[in-house]
């Protein structure tokens, strides 16, 4: 199976960064230790307030065992009300 990234932009509400780098940070450190996880990097736009996701997985599998697990789902509902926007890609890598 080939490996799957994914991509995603977070747009935060005025003043809510901090408080979205906070559940993004608690994320990524567990994240990072699931089985198939290969990186999970956030960066943070030098001209805005938006933060970028880079994520690779071992695979599609991995993918839906990430989205399943507990702290995924903690980090979406407390990050719903932090967000303008968030856009989220999955690539294959090729």
């Amino acid at each position: 199976m080939a490996k799957i990234a994914i991509t995603a932009v977070f747009k935060p509400k005025n003043g809510h960064k901090d408080a979205l780098l906070d559940e993004l940070e608690k994320v990524k450190k567990v994240s990072r230790k699931e089985e198939g996880c290969l990186q999970y990097d956030l960066h943070q736009s030098i001209e805005s307030n938006t933060i970028f996701l880079y994520e690779v997985w071992k695979d599609s599998g991995a993918v839906q065992n990430h989205i399943e697990t507990v702290h995924y789902k903690t980090y979406r509902d407390n990050t719903e009300d932090l967000l303008e926007s968030r856009e989220v890609s999955k690539w294959n890598l090729i």
